[in-house]
C-alpha cells in the first residue's frame, strides 16, 4: 500500500513537471492520473489497491459520525423524557480484532459516541467492557456494535 501511494505521489510530481506547471491543480491532476495508471497496471503489482484503504476509511469515518449524530440524538431524548426509565448496564464485548491499534480504536470509538464509554479491556485483550447509558437488549447491542465499528475496523486495518 506504502509503495503505491510513494508511486502515486511521484507520478503527480512527474505529471506537474513534464506538464510544466507548477500548480496545486496540475499535481492533483497528475495524482489522478497516476491512480488510473496504478489502478490499470494493478495485476502486475504484488499488493492491493491502495485506493480500497482509503475508501474504507472515509467509510468508518462517515460511519463514526452517523452513530455520532445519532447517539446524540438518544441522548437528548433521555434528558427530555419526564420520567427517567432508562436501564444503564455494562456488558463484555466480544471482539475478534487482534493488535493492540485495533483495539484501541475500537475502544476510544465507543468511548466518543455519547451514551457509552469503554470502562477496560480484559488481560486477554478479547474482551471490552462497556458502560451504556440505556441497555434495553444486551444481545442487540453486542451485535450492532461488531456490525458497525468492528467490522469498519477490520474493513481498515486487514
Amino acid at each position: 500500500m506504502a509503495f503505491q501511494l510513494l508511486i502515486n505521489i511521484f507520478i503527480g510530481i512527474i505529471w506537474m513537471f513534464l506538464s510544466e506547471n507548477y500548480s496545486f491543480a496540475s499535481y492533483v491532476s497528475g495524482f489522478v492520473v497516476g491512480i488510473g495508471l496504478i489502478y490499470l497496471l494493478n495485476r502486475y503489482i504484488p499488493d492491493e489497491f491502495y485506493f480500497h484503504k482509503i475508501w474504507a476509511i472515509i467509510k468508518l469515518i462517515f460511519l463514526f459520525s452517523k452513530e455520532l449524530i445519532l447517539a446524540n440524538f438518544d441522548v437528548l431524548k433521555w434528558i427530555y423524557k419526564p420520567k427517567m426509565n432508562f436501564r444503564p448496564g455494562i456488558i463484555a464485548l466480544p471482539t475478534d480484532l487482534k493488535t493492540n491499534w485495533e483495539i484501541n480504536l475500537l475502544a476510544n470509538l465507543i468511548t466518543l459516541t455519547p451514551g457509552t464509554l469503554s470502562v477496560d479491556v480484559s488481560r486477554d485483550q478479547r474482551f471490552i467492557y462497556i458502560h451504556a447509558i440505556d441497555l434495553p437488549d444486551t444481545n442487540e447491542t453486542i451485535h450492532s456494535i461488531k456490525e458497525t465499528f468492528e467490522k469498519a475496523i477490520m474493513e481498515v486495518t486487514r
